[in-house]
């Protein structure tokens, strides 16, 4: 009889649990064991900023499978409350801590799984262990930024850092009443994401649900009276309030990986090939700590999603129980809700194509997400960056009101196959007045693309216009949608029929 596979997987996220269920599925004998530093497994983590808001109302509701459960269902061992201190490569062991006792014991591993995620990045501000200055991770952070927004005397917040989380946090904190203002040390929303066009109606929206954003500013310290923030003191002024949300963004947790010499990537992420494996043929790891392969330029990337993580925990149980799944990669597809835009964005944006060596043309194209007769039709835009050489679509963007994810669903289909503007302009794309135009605003944007890339269409961009505008350029700016004109002569616009 064949000895029985003994599977180890460190972290309770994402990743760790996919991992142990799809394993138990391929292999019903193994003894299977995930290891948590929390109290908690298998999370919402992704819902914590609707928590906050109120959207999602009760706690319970993001706890997906709590540790009987999982033995109930998938015979998978949990050892919460529970830290790995060290892995022994050599014997297959990982040294484990019982956090609740103090206890020492180890666990032998034939194959072993790290899906550690990330950690927040925190830099040594002074003042960051002030009272009141909190990141979001886990669920009990999210328990006490509610409690903390209970308790707030000045009802104002502030949040640094303008990504996923930072915009998120925006529409929570301002749902639950408090006056939000909004640092980000870059010059735009989402800046790691969006091109500036996108940001800019992302931002202007934001603006107009009263959150102050003040950009291009960078936090230098946190002060307050006694032990509890009241300031936030950046390097162009002081913001008042008494609750702060960090949110920087995160970086991969691999100081287990380290500390065991296994390979470590670019982005301080834990080296794996194809099949998720690490430098140790027995070790593997997935999920926020580890770097992926871009399908677009062949390159690694750290995109941290927890629906990458679920893949990855899908590829690693079929490897360590006898298969060989390769992940193929990723292509960089992100969504988020703020307030009433709906944003995504897939693929390179436009300074990422030309770092990657493309030569570009781009098209940007407003309109309805369904006939403008039809009840509920609502604004997007949306714009195609494509490679003038072989016209293939290489990423896309997003917002308005209206049913911009849909977009990005289809434009992430289409890169990942390969698709050229012109497999964009000729998609058969479902139909009906409810659903949709005749043809999509994708269509349209791809149809504009074709103009450019055969020389029937030269546009300048929003921001050679907004540029052209400032310094008083004599042009005119006709809009094709109502006929108008508008033209500009310093030292303002006049406007022509």
């Amino acid at each position: 009889m064949d000895k029985k596979r003994n599977i180890v997987i460190i972290g309770g996220g994402a990743c760790g649990p996919k991992t142990a269920a799809r394993a138990r599925r391929l292999d019903s004998t193994a003894q299977i064991t995930m290891v948590q530093d929390e109290d908690l497994i298998s999370y919402a983590g992704c819902g914590l900023p609707y928590y906050i808001s109120n959207v999602i109302k009760s706690r319970n509701a993001l706890l997906v499978r709590d540790a009987a459960a999982f033995k109930r269902i998938s015979n998978v061992d949990v050892l919460s409350g529970t830290r790995v201190e060290s892995i022994n490569r050599a014997a297959h062991k990982v040294h484990l801590l019982d956090l609740s006792n103090d206890k020492k014991y180890s666990l032998d591993y034939d194959k072993l799984v790290i899906a550690t995620g990330s950690n927040p990045i925190v830099p040594p501000i002074k003042g960051i262990n002030l009272k009141g200055v909190h990141v979001l991770k886990r669920v009990p952070d999210a328990d006490e930024i509610r409690a903390l927004i209970d308790d707030s005397v000045t009802k104002k917040a502030v949040i640094v850092g303008a990504g996923l989380i930072g915009v998120e946090m925006a529409e929570a904190l301002a749902a639950r009443g408090l006056e939000v203002t909004m640092v980000e040390a870059l010059d735009k929303v989402l800046p790691g994401i969006l091109d500036e066009e996108i940001s800019d109606l992302l931002a202007n929206h934001i603006k107009s649900k009263g959150v102050t954003l003040k950009l291009g500013q960078k936090v230098v310290e946190f002060a307050g009276e006694g032990e509890k923030v009241s300031r936030t003191i950046t390097d162009k002024g002081s913001i008042e309030g008494d609750v702060v949300i960090f949110a920087i963004g995160v970086r991969p947790n691999s100081k287990l990986a380290k500390e065991a010499g296994l390979e470590i990537g670019p982005f301080g992420d834990i080296a794996v090939n194809d099949f998720l494996q690490t430098s140790d043929p027995d070790i593997y790891a997935g999920g926020d700590c580890v770097a992926i392969v871009n399908i677009i330029t062949g390159k690694k990337a750290f995109v941290p999603m927890g629906s990458t993580a679920n893949k990855h925990g899908h590829v690693i149980a079929a490897n360590i129980t006898g298969g060989s799944e390769k992940f193929p990669g990723i292509v960089g597809t992100a969504c988020v809700k703020v307030f009433d835009f709906n944003t995504g964005r897939v693929g390179l944006g436009e300074k990422q194509a030309m770092d990657a060596g493309f030569e570009i043309v781009t098209a940007m194209v407003p309109g309805p997400d369904k006939p403008g007769y039809y009840p509920g039709s609502k604004e997007v835009i949306v714009k195609l960056i494509a490679d003038k050489k072989t016209r293939r679509i290489l990423g896309g963007q997003g917002t308005g009101p209206g049913e911009v994810v849909k977009r990005i669903d289809v434009l992430a289909t289409g890169i990942t196959m390969g698709m050229t503007v012109d497999t964009l302009a000729d998609l058969d794309l479902a139909y009906a007045p409810p659903y949709n135009s005749a043809l999509d605003v994708l269509h349209h944007a791809a149809n504009l693309l074709r103009n450019k890339l055969e020389g029937r269409t030269v546009g300048i961009s929003p921001a050679t216009a907004k540029k052209k505008i400032a310094e008083g350029d004599d042009f005119v700016l006709r809009d094709l949608t109502s006929g108008a004109s508008l033209r500009t002569t310093p030292p303002g616009w006049k406007h022509r029929n």
